[in-house]
């Protein structure tokens, strides 16, 4: 996952993909990753942070924000594989990395916040989610999962990755914050699973959709939703419910 985002006084980029394959694109798209000045690590998954060190290469003046537990050893781990799933350690190491304590403010257009600690139907195949420490495995809290908040003159737009945090305990986190709901939400849902679905999963998504529902926002997915849960929400939530592809284009005016 990838996303370039235009502002009045940024180019932000947040997540790079697994690879360097964002770089391919954004020349696709015309979008000179030089000149991009902002860069935002959602988690530290190799497949959100793939690319950043290419990306360095070709850009070693923008900063790139990102939660100092971000370099962690991540896995995802069950009773037939363990894989590590964490960033290249030398990204931690770019002079340009800024390593955050939950929020910051980078200017009146720009946020980060994190601290997610609600438990509200998390996502089930965070179970599976772990980090490594000192040789023993524990449950991922995703500590290390930020997200971006982008104010223009009219809009709110509040931007995660894979919403590992649960969508809905990140939006309540945000309305603590941020004081009302975001007018533009765009994320994954972390609801796509490669072995089928439980009935505790159906159950799950469509009350998650229920709940978005009654909210004034527009929400664009993609990414981890999954091809099934994004059809069960689209029921309930028609046309506040969006699916994303690769070189799309959404307005913030």
């Amino acid at each position: 996952m990838a996303f370039f985002i235009e502002t009045e006084k940024h180019k932000i980029l947040v997540d790079t993909g697994a690879s360097d394959a964002f770089l391919w694109n954004a020349k696709k798209l015309g979008v000179d990753i030089k000149e991009i000045d902002t860069v935002i690590l959602s988690h530290g998954h190799y497949d959100h942070a793939g690319g950043i060190l290419a990306f360095a290469r070709e850009n070693p003046s923008a900063t790139i924000y990102m939660q100092d537990t971000a370099g962690r050893e991540y896995y995802h781990k069950n009773d037939t594989m363990e894989k590590y799933i964490g960033i290249d350690p030398r990204i931690m190491e770019l002079p340009q990395v800024v390593k955050l304590c939950k929020n910051y403010r980078i200017d009146e257009e720009l946020s980060l916040f994190s601290g997610v600690t609600g438990r509200k139907l998390w996502p089930l195949g965070n179970k599976e989610l772990m980090i490594k420490k000192e040789g023993s495995f524990e449950q991922d809290e995703f500590a290390h999962e930020q997200y971006l908040v982008v104010e223009t003159k009219n809009r709110k737009i509040l931007i995660s990755g894979c919403a590992h945090n649960g969508i809905l305990n990140i939006l309540e986190e945000y309305k603590k914050l941020y004081g009302t709901e975001p007018d533009i939400v765009i994320s994954g849902f972390h609801m796509q699973k490669k072995n089928g679905y439980t009935e505790e999963d159906i159950e799950n998504i469509k009350q998650i959709a229920k709940e978005l529902k009654q909210r004034n926002t527009i929400f664009y997915t993609g990414h981890c939703t999954g091809e099934l849960p994004f059809a069960l929400m689209k029921n309930y939530m028609k046309d506040q419910l969006v699916y994303i592809h690769s070189g799309d284009e959404i307005p913030f005016a």
